[in-house]
């Protein structure tokens, strides 16, 4: 008897419903065919004590089983439930008739118990999309699934649930979840706030004025100083995420099993701080089993790397072509995956092994060779990207004992809202076809050159302050629209429709480690 059961297949963020066609005859063999790999090719040892666990017989017969369609690869083991379905209906041990209504996904314990697969959220979207009635996912998958709405999801705890459910013998109730209340609830929790960081105006305004334009940021400053801590509360001050955006950053987090039990939507947006002994699969994702890296962890998003010179040099390079794209293209012998990548990319370092150079408190001990080795494990076109320098110094302790708590992140968070909106307001005007990208541009940091000449043109007092910062510093012509774009960030924070010359003039200041300006320090 054939029978058909239906699930999906992962790749990248890409979603194919997988038809699983099961017949049986007679026979002692069990075939399984369609591009499965080492876990799918494994089900049959986990089926067996699974439906033997559960009440049901193996049959002893010839076994078929194609996982269509066949030229696209199946990993993981999702595959469990629907080959065990399919096999307990074409041996006559369950009905068949509800299986073309339903999408099934879910990995067998040797017990019968069902447990949690990645990809629950991309393979819900995929079965509504494929107009199916519902889907049966482990109950550990369930909340994530059900944020798709017109859609029933399940979520059970055993093969015999599921056998039960589709013969009509037990009921069961769909999972719904208010998406909406959920996801607008735990926006504006969050537990650092910038009210506890003492002093360091300069880096706080920094810090302010990349949220506000999306840009890349570098702190550089001695041990102690606050890098980390001011970097961690950047999430509490970047624009809440759209529903649009959090469902995009959800499914990435999904494929990579990164989501917590009973997480629905992401309604944050994600930090992520990598160690420095990362590698570049780790980083930028792939693998033999495909994984999102980190950068697309980070999308939409804060990428944050600690101690920059510590990363390895080759690691660091590869960010260079997905800091411009916002996209990561993965291509290896056996496939070819795409991941969206656009964050923010904020970093910090010391200015020098020992960590105290230029400090006025503390002797720098470092030769100027060993500073200028350090300094350069960082590129200049990986440089060139980072569109805002930031020097940061220790706060005295007298100071740092007096001083009041500082402005809270809920009051920077407005000021950058507001200028996000202008942003929106000007960018939405743009028809779809104008510039790069242009329908998909929501930042200033995303702007195309045309867009720049268009809103950020300087006048001629501006373009004769560029001219002498471009010759004093030796900056490229990336650097040079990177200081355009930031002071269309500084002049949407005042409110004002044209880029002036003290705009510029803030923005030039943000360039201070360009390699023009290191060696004038005498490095």
């Amino acid at each position: 008897m054939l029978v058909k059961t239906y699930c999906a297949a992962v790749n990248g963020l890409e979603v194919t419903t997988v038809t699983v066609e099961v017949h049986i005859t007679r026979g002692i063999l069990y075939h399984l065919t369609g591009l499965g790999d080492t876990a799918v090719r494994e089900s049959k040892d986990r089926i067996v004590a699974a439906m033997q666990n559960s009440g049901f017989k193996f049959p002893t017969a010839d076994i078929t089983i194609n996982l269509a369609p066949a030229d696209i690869k199946k990993e993981g083991s999702s595959y469990d439930l629907p080959v065990a379905v399919g096999i307990l209906a074409s041996s006559e041990e369950m009905q068949a008739d509800q299986l073309s209504h339903y999408m099934l996904v879910g990995e067998l314990g040797l017990d019968g118990h069902l447990q949690p697969i990645r990809g629950a959220l991309p393979i819900a979207i995929r079965a509504r999309a494929e107009k199916f009635k519902g889907l049966i996912v482990p109950r550990q998958n369930v909340h994530e699934a059900a944020v798709v709405n017109n859609l029933e999801v399940y979520g059970m705890d055993t093969l015999l649930d599921v056998v039960q459910f589709l013969n009509g013998a037990k009921q069961f109730e769909p999972t719904i979840i208010d998406t909406r209340r959920e996801f607008y609830e735990q926006q504006t929790k969050f537990d650092l706030d910038y009210a506890d960081v003492r002093g360091q105006e300069n880096v706080k305004r920094a810090l302010e004025i990349a949220a506000a334009g999306g840009h890349n940021l570098i702190m550089i400053g001695p041990p102690g100083s606050g890098k980390s801590m001011m970097a961690k509360r950047l999430p509490g001050i970047l624009p809440p995420l759209s529903l649009a955006e959090s469902l995009e950053t959800t499914q990435i987090h999904s494929i990579a099993g990164k989501l917590a039990r009973d997480t629905g939507l992401i309604s944050q947006r994600p930090f992520r701080s990598p160690h420095h002994t990362i590698s570049q699969v780790a980083l930028v994702g792939g693998g033999s089993t495909p994984q999102p890296g980190e950068i697309s962890l980070a999308h939409n998003g804060v990428l944050f790397l600690d101690e920059l010179p510590e990363f390895n040099k080759q690691t660091l390079e590869v960010l260079r072509q997905p800091l411009e794209d916002r996209k990561i293209t993965i291509s290896r012998a056996k496939y070819t995956l795409e991941y969206p990548c656009s964050f923010m990319f904020v970093a910090s370092m010391n200015p020098c092994p020992c960590g105290y150079y230029g400090d006025p408190t503390h002797h720098c001990v470092c030769t100027p060779g060993q500073i200028q080795r350090y300094m350069n494990k960082i590129s200049g076109p990986l440089l060139d990207r980072i569109d805002i320098h930031c020097e940061i110094q220790a706060v005295p302790f007298a100071q740092l004992s007096q001083m009041r708590p500082g402005e809270p992140s809920a009051a920077i968070r407005e000021r950058v809202i507001k200028a996000r909106q202008i942003q929106t307001e000007r960018f939405s005007t743009l028809p779809k076809d104008s510039g790069s990208r242009g329908h998909r541009i929501h930042c200033n940091a995303q702007m195309t050159e045309r867009m720049l000449h268009k809103f950020a043109e300087p006048d001629a007092a501006s373009i004769d302050m560029l001219r002498m910062a471009m010759e004093r510093l030796k900056l490229s012509a990336r650097a040079y629209s990177r200081i355009l774009k930031v002071a269309r960030t500084i002049a949407d924070l005042a409110g004002s429709e044209k880029v002036e010359s003290m705009h510029i003039a803030e923005a030039i200041g943000y360039r201070n480690l360009d390699r023009g300006d290191w060696a004038e320090r005498g490095i």
